[in-house]
Formats: structure tokens, C-alpha cells, sequence
């Protein structure tokens, strides 16, 4: 068993093992995740989550580290959850945005963690709610959190972040893709990576034209900036920061940012809930009060909306 409370002193003093440690706990479902959460609770809440997706190809990897640098040279502490393709064959992750980021592992002020999606759709892992709490409640300033990159099942990251980076690249159709994935709606910077490609420009074009297709923003609302990168020189990283802020700015002065984090922990809670009402009922496989119900639906004595609606409420009242 490990002793929570001093992995979270730890953790704070910026101690990357623990901090590791606790993630481990999040990823591994530890009888101890109840004590890690309710000791990380206080702690939490004062980091700027951003999430970056895209597809496969369009630089997420090399823009997350160009950002790491930047906030770096601001004096910031970052965290990066690098949600990665699980192993076929461990079922761990394939680490390689964390090869990619390697010129920030020597840095103690930034946690770089890899995690495998382990099946889980949405272009995140299943744990990532819990692991942004534990890089928040470390001191990180920033937690930087990039998706698998599957493509239109990545929308996920738009419900787990404070502001959403979605990233495209000049050649790869990204236009279209975007129209269809619906990550037009998740948005709240966009970045055209490999700007110094043909098409960059033509790419951003399209993107502003079809932001602006049935936009139905009022005066004040928040429109989708465009920003022109080349990650790999870290050219156009400033400006993104720069977006960034202003996004969070606008969200703080209008209650928009209070509004995200109070749904990100409603759906927190609720996800919590299904999964333990989902493992009760799992272990109800043979259960004579399953196979009692079953047998009267058979019957036509009972139809199966009352059936599931009598078992729920004696595994809640249980």
C-alpha cells in the first residue's frame, strides 16, 4: 500500500516520481484511488487545461512541445498527458509522443506522462479526468493534454479541457474531415500546421469559411481565432499563446470557465456513478433476483422496461 499523503507532499514539492505514482493509482483503478482523490480535492482547480487534437499526421506532437517551451520561458510549470494507441500485446502505451517531447525530460518543472486509450473511444483514456486532477493538484500551471489522434472519434477532449486547440495541416484534406467529424463545434483556437506547405493558406481560407456557415454568435461571443504554425521552428507559437490567453480571459469575464468546469465535474460524477452501478449489476450474472424478472417477462406477466426499472431501484436501495 503507498502512503498517499506523502505521495501528494511529494507530488507538490514537484517530486516527478510521485506524481507518477499517483497516475499509476488513477490508471490502475487502486483500492487507494478514493484516498488519492479526496487528498488531491483541496489542492485542485488552479490549472488551465488545454486540449490539442487532430489527425494522425498533422504535427499535435511537435506543436505540444513548441508549446511546453513557450510557457516554460513564461516561468510556468506544465504538465503534458499524452494519451497515446494502447499495445496490442501489453496493452500499455506506445509512447511516442513522449520520444518526441524528450528535449523537456530533463526539465523539472515539466511532467510529461503517456497513457494508453486501453480501448477507450474519444480519443482519451478512460483515467484522463483523474490524471488532469493529479498534474493540476501538483503545481502544474498548464496542463497540456493531446489526443490519440483518431480523427472523428477525438471529440471527447472538448468535455475534459478548459479551452480546445484543434489542429489541421495544408494537403491532408483536413477541411472536409473537420466539416464531417464535427470538431468544427469543439474548437475554440484553431492552428494550420506546417504553414510553410502549399495550401496553407487555401487551408485556412476554407476553415474561415466554413466557420463563419450558419454561425449564429451574437455581439461578444467568442469566435474561433485561425493561427498559422510551423511547430517544428516554433514559428506561430507565440501567437497561439497568445490566443490562448485571450480565450481564457474572455471565458473568465463572462462565467463561461466556471460554466465548463462545473459540467466537466457533474459528467465526472456521473461517469463515477454508471461504472459502479454498471459493476453491481455485472455481478448480478446469476443471480436469482435476474433470473426471477427474466422468467416473468417470459411469462408476459412483467415487460422489460419495469423489469430493469425494479432492478435498479433495489441495487440503489441496496
Amino acid at each position: 500500500m503507498q502512503d498517499v499523503a506523502s505521495l501528494v507532499t511529494q507530488a507538490r514539492e514537484g517530486r516527478p516520481r510521485a506524481v507518477a505514482r499517483l497516475i499509476s493509482l488513477v490508471e490502475g483503478a487502486s483500492p487507494q484511488l478514493r484516498e488519492v482523490m479526496a487528498a488531491l480535492a483541496p489542492l485542485a482547480g488552479n490549472a488551465y487545461v488545454v486540449g490539442l487534437t487532430g489527425s494522425p499526421g498533422v504535427g499535435k506532437s511537435t506543436c505540444t512541445s513548441a508549446l511546453v517551451t513557450a510557457y516554460r520561458r513564461q516561468g510556468k510549470r506544465v504538465g503534458v498527458l499524452a494519451v497515446d494507441p494502447s499495445s496490442p500485446f501489453s496493452g500499455g502505451a506506445l509512447l511516442g509522443d513522449r520520444v518526441r517531447m524528450s528535449d523537456h525530460a530533463s526539465d523539472p518543472d515539466v511532467y510529461i506522462r503517456s497513457m494508453a486509450t486501453r480501448g477507450h473511444l474519444g480519443g482519451l483514456a478512460w483515467a484522463a479526468p483523474q490524471a488532469i486532477r493529479v498534474l493540476d493538484a501538483a503545481g502544474c500551471d498548464v496542463v497540456l493534454v493531446e489526443t490519440v489522434g483518431v480523427g472523428q472519434s477525438e471529440v471527447e477532449i472538448a468535455s475534459q479541457a478548459d479551452t480546445s486547440v484543434v489542429l489541421l495541416a495544408p494537403g491532408m484534406g483536413d477541411g472536409i474531415q473537420a466539416a464531417k467529424a464535427g470538431i468544427l463545434e469543439i474548437g475554440d483556437v484553431y492552428v494550420v500546421n506546417k504553414a510553410d506547405r502549399d495550401g496553407a493558406d487555401a487551408t485556412a481560407r476554407e476553415l474561415n469559411h466554413m466557420l463563419g456557415l450558419g454561425e449564429s454568435r451574437g455581439p461578444g461571443d467568442w469566435r474561433p481565432p485561425i493561427v498559422k504554425t510551423v511547430a517544428a521552428r516554433e514559428e506561430g507559437i507565440d501567437e497561439v499563446v497568445e490566443a490562448l490567453e485571450k480565450h481564457r480571459a474572455w471565458m473568465e469575464e463572462r462565467g463561461v470557465l466556471a460554466e465548463r468546469r462545473l459540467a466537466r465535474a457533474s459528467r465526472e460524477v456521473e461517469t463515477i456513478a454508471v461504472t459502479a452501478l454498471r459493476e453491481r449489476i455485472a455481478d448480478l450474472h446469476g443471480d436469482r433476483r435476474l433470473s426471477a424478472l427474466a422468467e416473468r417477462i417470459v411469462a408476459g406477466d412483467l415487460d422489460p422496461y419495469r423489469a430493469a426499472d425494479s432492478l435498479v431501484a433495489g441495487l440503489t436501495e441496496g
